[in-house]
């Protein structure tokens, strides 16, 4: 049997991403695949980058990869994009949107956000329709499945049978029909949607990193036995509030907020 780990959303945050490369190596996994957004929101994403590209065997582009790593963005409009350099801008900015596999004859399809583009959230958990994001939120798990032009699909190719993605940093696997999704929620920057009182002791149970580890048997066509896992690791969080806390990351006071409660700072 073939194990995958599949994770996403690192965001910058060296520490947890150290932390979670360890111990899908010390289950002697030898695939990785990175779901997008390896940038912002903490202060290291030049280190995450690096990482990345040394570990994972499959990345592709998320929403904050897309703003932050276009071309001719101005020196000083971006902390993180002066941060990173050039070189690893433009190689994260021309990494695909999707890719897809078969695993024990189910084809797996991975995106960050949707088949329609990188900002459209389905969140099986939380609505979004009196939020900032009403707009491109979608309301059919379904829609999941459909082949797009964005990620360079017609309607004659194949249906996924399971679908994973990222994007919105609360982990969960269910089943739509005869589908299966799961989300890998966060590396490095984990939310949980209902946390609204940061000094809650109970908020340290959703501050870890997740990431998702698939088994079957890879690039078979055959149906036979396959898995996914959802792993909630703990890391060092102080440490990472002092990488932050001796950066100059403009915004480094409210993410060490939201990496001590796993909710959003606004």
């Amino acid at each position: 049997m073939d194990k995958i780990a599949i994770i996403s959303d690192v965001h910058g945050n060296i520490t947890a991403l150290r932390t979670v490369i360890a111990d899908i190596e010390s289950k002697n996994i030898k695939h990785i695949y990175c779901l997008g957004d390896s940038v912002v929101k903490s202060c290291n994403s030049d280190l995450v980058i690096d990482l990345l590209r040394e570990k994972c065997e499959v990345m592709i582009k998320g929403n904050c990869d897309e703003t932050i790593c276009r071309p001719n963005v101005p020196k000083g409009k971006f902390w993180t994009r002066d941060k990173i350099g050039e070189e690893r801008a433009n190689y994260i900015y021309n990494l695909p949107v999707s890719y897809e596999f078969y695993m024990s004859g189910y084809l797996i399809r991975l995106f960050h956000s949707s088949p329609f583009g990188l900002n459209y959230i389905y969140n099986p958990m939380y609505s979004n329709k009196d939020t900032i994001y009403a707009d491109t939120e979608l309301s059919n798990p379904l829609s999941l499945f459909e082949n797009t032009s964005f990620i360079g699909k017609t309607q004659d190719d194949p249906i996924p049978d399971i679908v994973g993605y990222g994007h919105i940093h609360t982990p969960n696997i269910f089943r739509a029909g005869n589908k299966t999704i799961f989300n890998t929620g966060s590396v490095g920057r984990p939310i949980e949607m209902l946390n609204n009182n940061i000094y809650d002791e109970n908020n340290k149970f959703s501050t870890v990193s997740s990431y998702i580890i698939l088994e079957g048997n890879l690039n078979s066509k055959t149906l036979s036995s396959i898995s996914i896992n959802l792993i909630r690791l703990p890391y060092d969080v102080e440490k990472e509030v002092e990488l932050l806390r001796a950066s100059d990351l403009p915004s480094k006071e409210r993410i060490i907020k939201e990496l001590n409660s796993a909710a959003n700072c606004r």
